[in-house]
């Protein structure tokens, strides 16, 4: 991964993640951060899944964490709110929804959405919520990928800051086009914050276009 400025000049947030599932980006985060590619660390994991690999992840690095379960309380709203209060707790500058499968309150994305992005597997706006893969296929697209985009109380419609292409081959299944797409959300998602560091994405100011992931994992302008 190449960096286009020096540490020296780059901006350091303290992350929240948000996860549902086993953490793969994740651990992708916390591996540029611990080798010095983000200047940035991770201040703490959250998810909607007591036993989910993210928080196992967390637990055995020894990141803070924190985890409730939907059903034990009264609404969304009432859920959001208490995950959230555990997330303000700890002053993060950037709030990162890697895996994050549930729909959060429009109430509580308009008090973080300033700091607050998602990636979603799909070319957005192509695609928004769930089975993207199989929708994909589905549909006979020549062009897959990812998208880091900000969120806003709107279902993945938020300003797109970032977006790598994955081509579908012709014996694709949705299963393998998943994993293709996921080895590169990875580096699509460090390199956006790589970004973000540097003050080429600014979350109040969206790109025009959103930048693109080539095959050496460097965000360059769209065309």
């Amino acid at each position: 991964m190449t960096s286009h400025l020096p540490n020296r000049n780059r901006q350091s947030f303290r992350i929240a993640v948000l996860a549902s599932g086993r953490g793969s980006n994740l651990q992708a985060i916390h591996a540029a951060c611990e080798s010095g590619h983000l200047t940035s660390k991770i201040a703490g994991v959250f998810s909607d899944k007591k036993n989910s690999g993210a928080i196992a992840f967390a637990r055995q690095q020894g990141i803070e964490y924190a985890a409730a379960r939907p059903s034990e309380f009264s609404s969304r709203e009432a859920f959001d709110e208490h995950l959230f209060s555990l997330v303000e707790a700890i002053q993060p500058d950037l709030i990162v929804c890697a895996g994050y499968l549930r729909l959060i309150s429009a109430r509580t994305v308009e008090k973080v959405q300033a700091r607050m992005i998602n990636i979603h597997p799909s070319l957005l706006p192509k695609f928004p919520g769930l089975h993207t893969h199989a929708r994909a296929l589905a549909a006979g697209e020549k062009w897959h990928g990812a998208s880091v985009h900000c969120v806003i109380p709107e279902l993945d419609a938020g300003p797109v800051l970032s977006q790598v292409c994955v081509e579908v081959q012709p014996e694709d299944t949705d299963e393998m086009l998943e994993q293709r797409v996921l080895a590169r959300e990875h580096a699509l998602l460090v390199e956006t914050i790589v970004a973000l560091e540097q003050g080429r994405i600014l979350l109040q100011s969206p790109p025009v276009k959103p930048l693109q992931l080539d095959a050496e994992n460097i965000l360059q302008d769209a065309i």
